[in-house]
């Protein structure tokens, strides 16, 4: 949200962010796949599947319809002729892909492609790593192809590296990052000196014109994915810092982040014609009502319902 209201000062804070949250689904995913593998022998992807998808798909469809609504009537980009791309692209999650011409207020949910897309392909390559008895050695075949396809593509896209931003090859080797950290220093509990460090490398990054360069995917990435899971191997017992008022802030941010994060792009690019630099305040704060309405309206009771539905198990 800081480099979506403040794209000069923060330059980086995109990069910074998206990156995080790439190693933070890694760490976090992985940790579920695993504890369901060590108690069950097994993992039902049946069930996997359709918690995610009753997590992500009924806020998303909920801000599409409001996007299509407001570009019919409104249209405050003047793109109204490339509404159904835009709609096609945040419902299959391909908006990471070069598919189609769709409306730049659409162009964050190309994050959410790319997390849908680890979603779909983790599990099975977890798994194949179990069965194989192999899976340090499927994870280190696994970051090399990956870190060589990244530099396939750039070399391919040189000079108008940019536009390697939103491809999934980019920063798949960020959720690799946080699932390895999980997998294998879930017992190593880094120094608290290291905290502070690792708070101001990351603030110093998002200050930082971090886009359009070789060393955004191949270095910065993997430092902000190294540093995000440290962080949470250092924070996975919130005992100690829960009761604090600042984290309760940020734990009741955390609630409605999936909302802030499909509302606050579209909200910014349609104000920002029209209000130039107070764009990114107004939408701030349209942003987080529209996120309290998506979590009470949206998604809340559809997870209390899931947590009511019997279990749809395909065993893997």
């Amino acid at each position: 949200m800081a480099r979506h209201a403040f794209p000069d000062q923060f330059p980086g804070a995109g990069v910074v962010g998206v990156v995080m949250f790439f190693s933070l689904s890694g760490y976090l995913i992985t940790g579920v796949l695993q504890q369901e593998l060590e108690r069950d022998g097994r993992v039902r992807l049946g069930r996997f599947y359709w918690r995610r998808a009753a997590r992500l798909l009924p806020p998303l469809v909920a801000m599409v319809a409001v996007f299509a609504l407001v570009t019919l009537t409104l249209d405050p980009l003047d793109e109204r002729g490339l509404l159904l791309a835009s709609v096609l692209v945040m419902l299959t999650f391909t908006a990471n892909l070069p598919i189609a011409d769709a409306s730049p207020a659409a162009f964050h949910t190309w994050t959410l492609a790319t997390e849908e897309q680890f979603y779909l392909l983790w599990p099975s390559t977890l798994l194949l790593g179990h069965r194989l008895r192999r899976l340090r050695t499927v994870l280190v075949v696994l970051t090399v192809l990956l870190l060589g396809v990244c530099v396939a593509t750039l070399w391919r896209l040189s000079p108008h590296l940019d536009l390697a931003y939103p491809l999934p090859t980019s920063w798949a080797v960020c959720f690799v990052i946080g699932a390895a950290a999980r997998l294998y220093l879930q017992r190593w509990q880094p120094p608290s000196q290291l905290v502070p460090v690792l708070l101001v490398l990351l603030g110093a990054m998002a200050l930082a014109p971090l886009r359009g360069h070789f060393w955004t995917y191949l270095v910065a990435g993997p430092v902000v994915a190294a540093a995000a899971a440290v962080l949470m191997l250092a924070w996975r017992d919130w005992r100690d810092v829960g009761t604090r008022p600042a984290v309760r802030g940020l734990a009741a941010l955390g609630v409605v982040s999936y909302g802030a994060y499909l509302w606050n792009y579209p909200f910014t690019m349609w104000l920002r014609p029209h209000l130039g630099g107070w764009a990114g305040p107004v939408a701030a704060a349209m942003t987080l009502a529209a996120a309290a309405l998506s979590w009470h309206l949206v998604e809340k009771p559809v997870q209390r319902r899931v947590r009511q539905r019997p279990r749809v198990d395909a065993p893997l």
